[in-house]
């Protein structure tokens, strides 16, 4: 943790001011002649068969690298909503003869609602508990393919499925579903850039800290399965038209297993991890062709190859790749001079900030906080100690709506925000730190920041698109003394400076009110004295903070004013050195010595 200073180096950032189509030039060649060579090229019909397989695979794989690589939720029923693309095409043309394009677009919006709905189904569900309920919802809606003999004709399945009028022939068709293919790869290569990509990563890293930056978890959870379903769904549309020919059987929980074993092997994380395990596992049964007539041995083989590429590369291969050149590619990105950092926090509320009336907050029959009031004055620094289980962790929590209040009343600069959710919280306003660091941990220390910066309502930011994003969370980066590592991975950081990008982050987000759950926990005497210095150039802004903190040295010369919590209930409150000699905070938490 090293001291920051006026004329900090250079730092690096990754720069944006190229458009993107120019950026992303290369990857349009290579998609335009990939598609020229599917038109082109002749091909037998097994050839044929085996690329529109993986073709169609890659995209509904390309739907996990949203949900899971993205966003973390595990997704076992990815195969339903392929299924539900695949018969709403194959009934649509066979039964009712409506054009593929309504089919295709019908098929989708199906999917993307039974996505959407499967997401909120499962919002406060997580690991196997979530595995468990999308296993489930795979069955069913396989159960409903095999006995709705009426609808989907049952285990008969649907043939003589049409085809686009523009791609009758399989040659043509292959090369609109490669088009398609390139399409939704770069889609989602580039999602991962944006305002959603960068709230489903956040989500995936540490779902409590993502909500207190200011992103909406339910949103996003249920935006990671809509998107997945769509992919899913689409990819399904696309088999069918390709293959003529759909049955329940090609849709079971079988084939989502497939589905995410080819995610996993080639790098859940990317689409272009998507797309090589699922060329791997499409290629690689043929490979083995030959070893079909001794029994056992073309299984075992195969099984043990998928066994060997996940147990040493378990962020499978294109992850193993991307990390073995992610040193070289860090030092390759060019440079960008941050400018000052402003803090310019509203002023909308009078002289108090946070006005609390009566707070409380009861787990059953304990009162961890007990009818508290707190005021915190505008543009100063206002400390909030006590002895351990005196309820003053559980107090930021209720403020910045982790915990729900018992009872009593909240209000931000004049708005009540009693009982508004975490990310609404931030967007009036809000910002925090934890006492145990909540970074991203998958991402950079600039990206952590961006994320912060880019809070709902931050005036510092606006319609200023990426760049402006970068600038901000650059100038909170070099505020701090990081500026230099930018683009360096959270765990390549120390304790301590991993404290102060938590603080960054904050900063830039540009809040009203700033809580600081023990920002000196772990540190040493020299980083607490740097720690203090920042505090005062914080404070210098006009930006408003309550801290908690048991240092008190740090607490007696940062903060002006102290309020003290006992068994959830206050015993003082006033100025500092008044408080800190008080009768019964020496008694309740600085001892007589």
């Amino acid at each position: 943790m090293s001291a920051p200073s006026d004329n900090m180096p250079i730092a690096a950032a990754v720069p944006r001011g190229k458009p993107l189509l120019l950026r992303h030039l290369p990857y349009f060649v290579g998609a335009a002649i990939a598609v020229a060579l599917a038109a082109t090229m002749r091909f037998d019909g097994y050839i044929l068969n085996i690329l529109m397989e993986a073709t169609t695979f890659a995209i509904a794989v390309f739907g996990l690298s949203v949900v899971l690589g993205l966003c973390g939720q595990i997704n076992l029923a990815q195969a339903a909503f392929f299924g539900l693309g695949a018969y709403a095409v194959g009934l649509g043309t066979a039964d009712y003869h409506l054009s593929y394009w309504l089919c295709l677009v019908g098929g989708c919006i199906v999917a993307l609602l039974a996505g959407a709905l499967l997401g909120m189904s499962t919002l406060r569900l997580g690991g196997h508990y979530l595995a468990m309920v999308t296993i489930s919802f795979q069955q069913i809606v396989t159960l409903v393919m095999i006995n709705t003999i009426w609808l989907t004709h049952g285990p008969d399945g649907v043939s003589n499925i049409g085809r686009p009028a523009l791609f009758q022939s399989a040659q043509s068709y292959l090369a609109f579903c490669v088009a398609m293919l390139a399409l939704v790869g770069y889609i989602v290569w580039h999602l991962s850039d944006t305002r959603l990509g960068r709230a489903m990563r956040a989500v995936r890293d540490n779902e409590l800290a993502a909500g207190v930056v200011g992103i909406d978890v339910f949103r996003t959870k249920v935006s990671a399965f809509a998107l997945s379903a769509v992919l899913g769904g689409l990819a399904g549309g696309l088999f069918a038209g390709g293959f003529a020919y759909v049955s329940p059987d090609q849709f079971s929980f079988a084939e989502s297993v497939v589905f995410l074993t080819m995610s996993l092997l080639g790098g859940v994380a990317s689409p272009i991890g998507s797309a090589i395990g699922t060329g791997l596992l499409i290629l690689i049964p043929e490979w083995l062709r030959f070893l079909k007539s001794v029994p056992g041995l073309y299984l075992a083989i195969y099984g043990l190859s998928v066994i060997l590429i996940i147990r040493y590369m378990p962020d499978g291969i294109w992850g193993f790749f991307n990390f073995a050149t992610e040193r070289w590619r860090s030092a390759t990105k060019t440079k960008a001079a941050a400018a000052t950092l402003q803090l310019k926090p509203a002023t909308v509320g009078g002289d108090i900030v946070l006005d609390v009336k009566g707070l409380s907050k009861y787990f059953g029959g304990l009162k961890a906080v007990d009818g508290v009031d707190i005021a915190v004055r505008r543009g100063g620094v206002h400390a909030l100690i006590g002895p351990n289980g005196s309820g003053k962790t559980t107090t930021l929590n209720v403020l910045s709506g982790l915990y729900k209040a018992t009872s009593g009343k909240i209000l931000l600069d004049g708005t009540d925000i009693t009982n508004m959710p975490p990310h609404q919280r931030t967007a009036a306003g809000l910002g925090r730190t934890f006492q145990n660091i909540r970074l991203f941990r998958s991402m950079t220390a600039l990206e952590n920041v961006e994320i912060g910066a880019e809070r709902p309502g931050n005036p510092l930011i606006g319609a200023g698109g990426d760049d402006a994003l970068t600038e901000r969370a650059m100038e909170a980066l070099t505020f701090v003394g990081l500026g230099a590592r930018a683009n360096e991975l959270i765990s390549s950081f120390s304790y301590g400076h991993q404290r102060l990008i938590e603080i960054a982050r904050a900063l830039a987000a540009n809040p009203t009110l700033l809580l600081l759950d023990e920002p000196a926990a772990g540190l040493n005497s020299s980083e607490k004295l740097e720690l203090h210095e920042l505090l005062k150039r914080i404070a210098g802004q006009g930006l408003t903070i309550l801290i908690i903190d048991h240092d008190m040295t740090l607490v007696s010369e940062a903060a002006q004013h102290i309020t003290v919590l006992n068994f959830g209930r206050r015993i003082a409150d006033g100025e500092s050195m008044a408080v800190l000699r008080h009768p019964d905070v020496v008694s309740a938490y600085l001892g007589t010595e």
